[in-house]
């Protein structure tokens, strides 16, 4: 019976990045996943914004961690292959009381030790970003933050770490948790594991897998956000990710560019009952659009090409919660990661180690650790000269099949086979974009479905979108009696 050191409970960019630093020492971890690939929670819906760190309270995790981690983000992107821009925020004030809520900011980021801040007045806000709405009056700048591609991280560093040494175990829902002689038995779909330690990362459903040790401390309660997402003909409409003055229920409506050149609008904040309900609304997008019309007056919305929703994890706590169980000290609690979540994930990994160490766990250095990787894109980033060539070694590299973002043949295939392995449509989406274009897939789906039946050793009435039963074929014309 194999026991592993570690097992971390999901696989979103945390979960993720938690393995992946627990490969830099020599010990065995297993990262679990419920779903058919990592990266499909809150993960893959949400802002993409590396936050400066001016809004948490100083003296929280919250604080500490989003500055930290966002600091390190530059550093981490790059190592894993994975898109990352320091286009800088700015918080609009609309008022004389908003300036003073900005104020408010500029000094908790000097607190929270936050780089690049400044107040600017309405005549150097409109020179920085023309297209701000002249009901603007000032802003607080924040030249530290940045925009990356949260489900790009999150599968880059779940790769890492199975590069490294990490098993990952997909579509495994954990339905119990026993221990028995100091070793956790995790029953994980079809399967028991074993582990010394466990790590509670699994984001909304996070207090369900805690009252699996008989722990109810906390529980998390899902908000739903609603986003539109525009063209890239929009992309250059403002370069500065533009928030509005928070509120309890989050930093607002905001208007950002996205790290492959389109433009994000929203999302909303709306609290649900449903921790599984991502579905937009009429109403949530109509706000999505008068908010974001404050910021921005001429957003043209008949650009946009999708709009989406995700599910945000808010504890009844008003911290992160990052603690060992107290009933069981080798129980780690990665729980009600909302925003700054994304910001501070690469901290969050680190201090969650350090934890774990502090609890006996033993650190020893990984001399073998490679945390480099190659990016998704690598081929869009040749030389001319070198895409001919690496084209006459391999002519899949030379045939586009997503003619909106500019994906081949070749990097499909190098993705179906590449841990973690995409084995469905979504999953290439959220590696290549394929499919995320202005078509939406209009153009390239079929002949995906076809790759992914080929590369898999399947039928294309076999191939999914995401979960088990999302088949896109049912059989040839012919042969399907009405």
């Amino acid at each position: 019976m194999k026991c592993f050191d570690v097992a971390v409970i999901g696989a979103g960019v945390v979960g993720s990045l938690l393995a992946r630093e627990l490969t830099k020492y020599e010990l065995s971890v297993a990262l679990i996943e419920a779903r058919e690939d990592v990266a499909t929670g809150a993960t893959s819906a949400n802002s993409a914004i590396a936050h400066g760190g001016f809004d948490p309270v100083p003296g929280t995790l919250k604080a500490k961690l989003n500055v930290r981690g966002t600091q390190m983000m530059p550093a981490l992107t790059k190592e894993l292959g994975v898109p990352y821009r320091a286009n800088g925020s700015l918080v609009l004030a609309f008022s004389e009381d908003d300036m003073v809520s900005v104020r408010a900011l500029y000094e908790r980021g000097l607190q929270n030790g936050v780089d690049g801040l400044s107040v600017l007045n309405a005549e150097e806000l409109h020179e920085l970003e023309p297209n701000v709405s002249d009901e603007a009056v000032g802003a607080l700048r924040c030249t530290s933050a940045g925009i990356v591609c949260p489900y790009t991280l999150a599968t880059a560093a779940a790769g890492n770490a199975v590069d490294n040494g990490a098993e990952l175990f997909l579509s495994s829902p954990v339905t119990a948790i026993d221990k028995k002689d100091g070793i956790f038995c995790i029953r994980a779909g079809k399967q028991v594991l074993h582990a010394k330690y466990v790590a509670n990362c699994a984001g909304i459903f996070s207090d369900e897998i805690a009252r699996m040790v008989g722990d109810d401390s906390f529980c998390v309660k899902p908000r739903i956000g609603e986003y539109m997402l525009m063209d890239k003909s929009e992309g250059n409409l403002v370069s500065h990710t533009l928030f509005q003055v928070p509120s309890k229920m989050g930093k607002g409506i905001l208007v950002t560019p996205t790290v492959h050149g389109n433009l994000l609008v929203g999302p909303t904040a709306l609290n649900t009952e449903d921790k599984q309900d991502d579905a937009t609304t009429r109403e949530g997008l109509e706000f999505v659009k008068k908010a974001a019309t404050r910021s921005v007056a001429c957003l043209n919305f008949r650009t946009v090409i999708t709009s989406f929703a995700g599910v945000r994890s808010v504890p009844n706590e008003e911290d992160f919660i990052i603690r060992f169980s107290k009933w069981d000290n080798h129980f780690l609690h990665v729980a009600g990661i909302e925003s700054p979540g994304l910001s501070a994930s690469p901290a969050i990994a680190q201090y969650a180690a350090e934890l774990l160490a502090n609890e006996g766990l033993n650190l020893t250095e990984n001399k073998q650790f490679n945390g480099s990787r190659k990016s998704y894109h690598w081929f869009s980033e040749l030389s001319m000269e070198e895409k001919n060539k690496v084209i006459a070694e391999n002519p899949a590299f030379g045939r586009v099949v997503c003619r909106c973002e500019t994906v081949t043949e070749g990097e499909i295939v190098e993705a179906i086979h590449r841990a973690p392995k995409a084995m469905t449509l979504d999953a290439l989406k959220h590696r290549l974009r394929s499919g995320m274009g202005r078509c939406q897939g209009g153009f390239c789906t079929p002949l995906l479905t076809e790759i992914l039946a080929r590369e898999l050793g399947i039928d294309q009435t076999e191939v999914r979108k995401n979960t088990e039963h999302s088949t896109l074929l049912v059989g040839r014309a012919k042969e399907v009696q009405q």
